[in-house]
């Protein structure tokens, strides 16, 4: 009987739909982008804590201040009527952003000097695991997993702040109808995956992909390595030729050149007002990750040469 098992081909304990050649080309990347969320746990536990933190704080404001709100939303105009709906989950999707961003702004500065730092970088070169794997593993965390899973908090969030709110209201004695109408749920969730996943990873790649290879580089002092070059080259062009196009450029790519402004709420209507297409194809976009890959290229160089501090 073990004999049988043991005859049994590997191939035939894939998942359906992949084959062979591809699982065993996959596989070492996506255990390694799980080793990233083990050892960093970082990764999904701030935007969790922050959430909790907010919903608690939503609960309290609610059982005070919803009931009057709801009362008096007749006799505001409809713009304002869906503004003091939404301002709550505008502020839940900006603090869980300014979590994103910082969890992907120190786990790209430590991602590969950590790892030289304390000297595990000896055990993971001794694996057959490549230096490519192991950067993109790396850099798939802040690009495209920290994204996901700040959308999903953020969903989660607002899930929990809708049925918070109904039951306050409920229990108040009011009708909960004004504001179902004024809170387009499945919008505002959309929007929000779309702008993180997109802008905040997507668009913000190129940073990501420059603070891994000044990891990679740096013995000490990583975040001022990362940031003096640029800080030097604006006042340098500002002092020789009295134009700003570097800051400019560091600026427009930071706030999304627009792609993170809408009127109204934050998050509301983006994914229509932009267009899913326009966005994905554009120019902008693609150019960023193109400098990416060139960082990202640079930094599978420095991991292969660079040892342990």
């Amino acid at each position: 009987m073990s004999t049988l098992s043991n005859a049994v081909p590997e191939s035939s304990r894939e998942a359906p739909g992949i084959t062979p050649a591809i699982a065993r080309a996959t596989r070492p990347f996506y255990w390694s982008v799980r080793r990233e969320l083990w050892e960093n746990r970082s990764i999904y536990i701030a935007p969790l804590a922050v959430g909790a933190v907010f919903l608690f704080g939503f609960l309290l404001s609610t059982v005070f201040r919803l009931p009057a709100i709801i009362r008096g939303l007749p006799m505001m105009a409809p713009a304002k009527q869906q503004a003091e709906i939404l301002t709550p989950y505008d502020f839940a999707a900006g603090a869980l952003m300014l979590t994103q961003m910082l969890v992907g702004l120190f786990y790209s500065l430590d991602a590969l000097h950590g790892e030289r730092r304390d000297r595990s970088i000896l055990f993971w070169k001794s694996l057959p695991l490549s230096d490519a794997t192991a950067v993109l593993s790396k850099a798939a965390v802040p690009v495209i997993i920290v994204p996901l899973l700040a959308g999903a908090a953020t969903v989660v969030v607002y899930v929990a702040m809708f049925l918070l709110s109904s039951a306050v209201v409920a229990g108040s004695g009011l009708s909960v109808h004004p504001m179902w109408v004024q809170l387009p749920l499945f919008q505002l969730s959309l929007g929000i995956l779309f702008h993180l996943v997109v802008v905040h990873g997507l668009w913000h790649a190129p940073f990501y992909g420059w603070f891994m290879l000044v990891s990679g580089w740096a013995r000490r002092a990583v975040i001022l390595w990362a940031s003096l070059p640029w800080l030097a080259l604006i006042a340098f062009e500002k002092i020789v030729f009295n134009s700003s196009h570097v800051a400019s450029l560091l600026i427009n790519r930071l706030a999304g050149d627009n792609m993170s402004m809408a009127t109204g709420s934050m998050a509301m209507d983006l994914a229509a007002r932009l267009g899913w297409a326009r966005t994905l194809i554009s120019p902008g976009l693609w150019l960023g990750l193109l400098v990416t890959a060139g960082f990202l290229f640079v930094a599978v160089r420095v991991r292969r040469s660079r040892g342990p501090i």
